[in-house]
């Protein structure tokens, strides 16, 4: 991991600690750098399991609350405590994709083992679905 995503990795560590998740016990937080601010967000889990919220939405949701534009999100850190790094999920990784500047940088911190993964938002999510994509033909 890069140096300069520590502070990014320990906000969504700290954060992570604040996840609602009484029933899968899997907790995972998120952080999002933005131009001049760090925004969280945790998964919060609901008895109905569709109703739950992954901590990259939340996450979203508070940045675009603070101000957040398209295309302000400079970098994504995720931390889990599992087998190996755990990438955002597809709804989340869409969402994500209206947020992320182009040079989006994505962080998987894995506590059980204090590794990290680092990669392009592209590599994550080559070929999203954007604006242009609603472009009439």
């Amino acid at each position: 991991m890069t140096p300069s995503w520590q502070p990014l990795v320990e906000a969504a560590s700290e954060a992570r600690q604040h996840a609602y998740a009484p029933y899968s016990g899997f907790r995972v937080g998120a952080a999002l750098q933005l131009d001049d601010a760090v925004v969280t967000g945790v998964n919060v889990e609901n008895c109905s399991y569709g109703l739950t919220v992954c901590a990259e939405r939340n996450a979203i949701a508070a940045a675009v609350r603070s101000g957040a534009e398209p295309g302000s999100v400079l970098a994504v850190a995720i931390v889990a405590d599992a087998e190996g790094p755990t990438p955002p999920c597809g709804a989340c990784r869409q969402v994500l994709a209206e947020f992320v500047a182009p040079n989006a940088r994505v962080i998987l911190h894995n506590l059980r083992d204090g590794s990290s993964t680092e990669m392009a938002f592209t590599e994550l999510l080559p070929h999203a679905f954007d604006r242009s994509s609603l472009d009439p033909v």
